[in-house]
């Protein structure tokens, strides 16, 4: 077993300001969430910037952030804690939820449809007035001091009847809505995020744009943002675009080989 300081669960450092570019008034709105202590919900399609928004937030506000990535074998023990047995001695471990109430920080619940309904009721009573967090195993109440926020997102391009956020879970949060920016900004993050000149930015932007039109005629969502800057950083590292846009693009999104036909002609059209 790992010894106990290595599997304590650990707040994000602060570090440097990460690099953001606000599209509209999100930074307003959560700032203004944050001051009333209001859980904040963030809903749009996949590498749009929805944790690079979660992190500069939580620099700006100088908070500590914990980060949770949610998925099927989520149990309420993995959030809130369990216990553990130690050399002779059994001893609790606070999971990042309670870590993160417990210290103040952010607690920033990634893709929250994709863990168990039984697991996601534990946040209701944070995400209320009460502001507490329930550790029954320990018969133990967690007050939130006023620096805690927890935050949750998801991809609603994804959602069905098995995975959507119960109205009785929704209706607690403030929603903020992403998509990807306009084509001049999504350009100078992925210039600014890549490493490369504004001219191949905006032809990156362009296939994507392209890919993006196929949604729902043959992929199931087009090129990210993330995918962009992914390309940008291999034209950085002395790819060529073409083959840089192939890997990080084409062969990224789709294994159907028609639809990959269609996206490799679309990199040559481009480039």
């Amino acid at each position: 077993m790992k010894p106990l300081e290595q599997i304590t669960p650990q707040l994000a450092s602060l570090g440097e300001e990460p690099y953001y570019q606000p599209v509209g008034d999100e930074v307003a709105l959560f700032d203004a969430a944050a001051t009333k202590r209001l859980p904040v919900l963030l809903k749009g399609p996949t590498g749009c910037g929805k944790t690079r928004f979660v992190e500069y937030m939580a620099w700006k506000l100088q908070r500590p952030l914990v980060t949770v990535a949610c998925h099927d074998d989520l149990t309420t023990a993995d959030l809130v804690g369990r216990y553990l047995i130690v050399g002779d001695d059994t001893v609790w471990l606070d999971g990042p939820l309670t870590a993160a109430v417990r210290a103040g920080a952010i607690c920033y619940l990634d893709e929250i449809v994709e863990a168990r309904k039984d697991t996601t009721v534990v946040i209701h009573p944070l995400a209320d007035t009460r502001r507490v967090l329930a550790v029954d195993k320990r018969g133990e109440l967690v007050a939130a001091p006023p620096e805690f926020m927890l935050v949750i997102s998801y991809n609603p391009g994804y959602q069905s009847v098995l995975k959507e956020i119960k109205p009785s879970t929704r209706q607690r949060f403030v929603a903020l809505e992403f998509d990807y920016p306009g084509a001049e900004v999504e350009a100078r993050i992925v210039a600014t995020e890549g490493g490369i000149q504004p001219d191949l930015a905006r032809k990156l932007v362009k296939l994507g744009e392209l890919t993006r039109n196929l949604k729902g005629s043959g992929l199931d969502e087009g090129a990210s943002t993330r995918l962009l800057i992914h390309a940008a950083q291999l034209i950085d590292a002395g790819m060529t675009p073409a083959a840089a846009s192939t890997a990080a693009v084409a062969r990224a999104l789709t294994d159907d080989p028609e639809m990959t036909q269609t996206l490799d002609d679309l990199v040559r059209a481009v480039f």
